[in-house]
């Protein structure tokens, strides 16, 4: 009855998520402009079909392929391969070796749902990009990315987190506290959806106009800060999905925390990021205040099961004031243009959620998780070596993901080419790229 009803939890958690998609389309296309409202909301709608098929053939595989089971949903494991070297004795996995298509598991119910539940995991990081490559990316070219971020890149990373990779293993393997920890996805999906959407936007430029010659930064207004507000409540409905199904079980009492945890540091990093800009502007900004409340959501991701409710909205604080921080320091500093602040939201407010784990787990859950005993503590609880295992992740991802996200961007750019026509995007790839148009004046 029991891995029945995590079943069900597990299914109705990937239902929330998969609901995500919608408050990403929505965000995303508020903050650009009505010429490009169809091809965003495009992008946004077929990064998901495109996602699943990319996962569902090689994807999940990669990932999930050297897990033998999970006892929340089942008592007995499926056949299982995970492909890595050893060193003595120690093993340091690199991608699993089965499960691909389903084929060996068509059968067999929690390597099912957790498919679903990983493959929408994976589209919100596949979804990252299209936010910050808005208007001015060729469709095709997004198109070949889908396939690369479900098959391969995200697979791969998650893999090392989640599959019995060499990221968990730092635990077992070097004594550094449970290995990487990251409970449902602040490095594995967000921060891997930054620093791809970062290599991305470095490759394809800013769109026209953004950088004058004389050093000034326009500033291009999104169409509908309504449709983003809207968009805003979808995703932080659907985090509670994101969050509380990472327990994998309907039964563990830890979702009440979870779920607390989630709501605080996005109302945190929401209210952050308002005040501060309105006190720095003498106005209050609302879509800042929006992609606080993401951040928020974003950063306690990773440590959602493991810290107290004050380190919760501490943890959205932070993000709050490190998202109004990195938008403005990638426009001004490093020149990179990014009409919605993936890039922010996601990549720098992943990475401070990853390092939020190894300061404030309080050692109230994780009794041996990932195979190292005792629960999960953050050097602010005696436990230094967490710290030191979760930089070791972030400083991976910033370091592998970007690498291999860069060189596919080039090479794609000298094969079909990442970007519109200059009077294409001049025109809006609304009515030039994709043949229609979201507002039609008669």
């Amino acid at each position: 009855m029991a891995h029945s009803l995590n079943l069900a939890w597990l299914m109705v958690s990937s239902f929330l998520v998969m609901f995500m998609q919608l408050g990403f389309a929505m965000v995303e296309t508020g903050f650009t402009r009505a010429r490009n409202a169809v091809h965003t909301m495009a992008m946004n709608f077929v990064i998901y079909p495109l996602g699943v098929v990319g996962f569902w053939l090689v994807g999940y595989g990669i990932a999930m392929g050297g897990v033998q089971g999970w006892s929340a949903l089942a008592p007995d494991g499926a056949a299982h391969a995970e492909l890595g070297f050893h060193i003595g004795p120690r093993f340091f996995g690199l991608l699993g070796a089965s499960k691909f298509a389903l084929v060996t598991v068509a059968h067999d119910p929690p390597n099912l749902a957790m498919f679903l539940f990983s493959a929408v995991f994976m589209d919100t990081a596949a979804t990252v990009p299209t936010g910050a490559l808005a208007e001015r990316w060729r469709f095709s070219a997004f198109v070949a990315y889908g396939l690369f971020m479900s098959m391969f890149l995200y697979p791969l990373f998650a893999n090392w987190v989640w599959g019995g990779g060499w990221l968990s293993a730092l635990g077992q393997n070097f004594g550094l506290g449970h290995g990487h920890v990251d409970f449902a996805g602040s490095s594995v999906v967000h921060m891997t959806g930054g620093v791809t959407a970062l290599a991305g936007a470095l490759v394809i430029g800013p769109r026209i106009g953004k950088f004058r010659k004389d050093g000034t930064i326009m500033m291009i207004q999104g169409h509908n800060l309504p449709m983003a507000v809207m968009g805003t409540f979808v995703l932080a409905f659907g985090w509670f999905g994101f969050n509380a199904g990472s327990t994998l079980a309907a039964s563990e009492p830890r979702i009440a925390a979870i779920a607390a945890n989630t709501a605080l540091a996005s109302a945190t990093g929401a209210l952050t990021s308002l005040f501060y800009v309105w006190q720095r502007h003498n106005r209050p900004d609302v879509a800042m205040a929006c992609n606080g409340m993401l951040g928020g959501l974003v950063a306690i991701t990773a440590s959602c099961a493991f810290v107290a409710p004050a380190a919760a909205a501490l943890v959205g604080v932070i993000a709050g004031l490190l998202v109004t921080w990195a938008v403005g320091a990638l426009e001004t500093r490093l020149r990179v243009d990014d009409p919605v602040g993936a890039i922010a939201v996601h990549g720098v407010c992943g990475a401070w959620g990853t390092m939020a784990v190894g300061l404030f787990a309080d050692g109230s859950f994780g009794e041996g998780y990932n195979g190292v005993a005792g629960p999960v503590r953050g050097a602010l609880f005696g436990d230094p070596g967490q710290l030191a295992a979760q930089a070791i992740g972030a400083v991976t991802n910033a370091v592998f993901v970007f690498g291999l996200a860069f060189f596919f961007f080039r090479m794609t750019d000298r094969l079909i080419g990442n970007r519109v026509a200059a009077e294409v995007e001049s025109g809006g790839l609304d009515e030039l790229e994709m043949g229609s148009q979201a507002y039609t004046h008669d």
